[in-house]
């Protein structure tokens, strides 16, 4: 890719991760779709190519990329047309396991980290519950301390990676006198811990080979030494984790789209009407030239975010863009490549059924665009 953002390092990494995608994913997307889980197999491939350990220390095993690393692997995973291999991914790489290296502890590293990075052991994040997503400081989840344990009980909604995961990032309120977003703490709890419940794997509209669940935790308790950081400070490490999750949908929203954009113009080439090319319409060439121009500045947006991050500077407001942003075109440029794919659009026999439906999540997921446009307002 020619890009003032991408040096051989990132281009080398590009080729190699879209080499994997067509040899290893998209033969067997179908099956995974169908079977409602991502093959841990696969997972353990990219682990053993170090692709869960992009943006991580030398020391612990990474390979110390800076953050269009995760950039890329969004990019190219999301080439592969199904959006529950990208969502399964970039949750355990990007979303969750950061947290482990911003916050954890020597021995939590050295505990947990081999086999996250392996693909051994996948991850989830367990922030949102049922009546508090983007509010973080309206979760409901409590941890109570008795001697070297603390007692969680509370549930948590709609969480990625939770029905098959292994290892959870379980956000829980231990100052319950606490306002707002004070009062919460960070807690690694494993998947066969005592009162800890895997809930409903929930039927979604899209992403169906990501696995989503509810989760609970009923008297659960937890060793003292799998707090993740401070008490009472896991709320700064979720906001600044989200800065991770936003410009990681912005990747996977756009690549998404500009491959439905290219299934799109290959369609129209090759499909005739009227004695002509579907290319050969002025009206239909211009629409998506023009959703072509959005898709490319959207991009460039997230570049941009990504590049300010990459030099420390304070980019929220950036990065809110890009969330709300590129989901909002990518919804546009998505319901124009299915309009013009005609009837087949409409049917699983293409992939642009599918990934109008995957697509959906972006503008949902991660902070919804509404909760994105506040983040922007109030930095004015």
């Amino acid at each position: 890719m020619n890009s003032i953002y991408f040096n051989e390092e990132h281009n080398m990494l590009r080729d190699q991760l879209r080499r994997f995608v067509d040899n290893e994913i998209k033969p067997h997307g179908d099956d995974w779709e169908r079977e409602g889980k991502v093959s841990r197999e696969m997972l353990k491939k990219m682990g053993k190519l170090g692709y869960f350990g992009l943006r991580f220390p030398e020391k612990y095993g990474g390979s110390n990329m800076d953050v269009f690393a995760w950039i890329i692997l969004a990019e190219e995973l999301s080439r592969s047309t199904y959006g529950g291999v990208s969502v399964t991914c970039m949750v355990h790489a990007a979303m969750s396991s950061p947290h482990l290296i911003y916050a954890g502890s020597e021995e939590q590293i050295d505990k947990y980290l081999p086999a996250i990075m392996a693909g051994e052991k996948i991850c989830a994040i367990a922030v949102t519950e049922p009546s508090a997503g983007s509010d973080v400081g309206g979760i409901r989840t409590r941890a109570v301390r008795d001697g070297d344990e603390w007692v969680l009980n509370g549930s948590k909604m709609f969480i990625t990676n939770g029905y098959y995961g292994d290892i959870y990032f379980v956000a829980a309120k231990t100052d319950p006198d606490a306002k707002g977003s004070r009062g919460v703490s960070m807690f690694i709890v494993e998947r066969d811990t005592p009162g800890f419940k895997i809930g409903r794997k929930l039927e979604k509209f899209g992403i169906h080979c990501s696995d989503t669940a509810e989760l609970f935790f009923e008297d659960c308790r937890v060793p003292a030494e799998n707090m993740l950081g401070e008490e009472n400070k896991g709320f700064y490490a979720v906001m600044a984790n989200f800065q991770n999750e936003r410009m990681s949908i912005g990747a996977m929203a756009t690549s998404e789209a500009q491959t439905a954009l290219e299934l799109t113009i290959e369609h129209l080439r090759n499909r005739e009407a009227f004695g002509a090319s579907l290319m050969d319409k002025q009206g239909i060439r211009q629409r998506l030239a023009m959703s072509h121009a959005k898709l490319v500045a959207a991009q460039q947006l997230l570049y941009h975010a990504a590049w300010l991050d990459s030099q420390g500077h304070d980019c929220v407001q950036e990065v809110s863009m890009v969330k709300a942003h590129c989901a909002e075109v990518t919804q546009e440029v998505m319901y124009n490549c299915q309009q013009f794919h005609g009837g087949m659009g409409y049917v699983r026999d293409l992939p642009i059924e599918r990934m109008v439906r995957d697509a959906r999540l972006h503008a949902i997921g991660g902070g919804a665009t509404e909760v994105m446009l506040e983040e922007v307002a109030k930095r004015w």
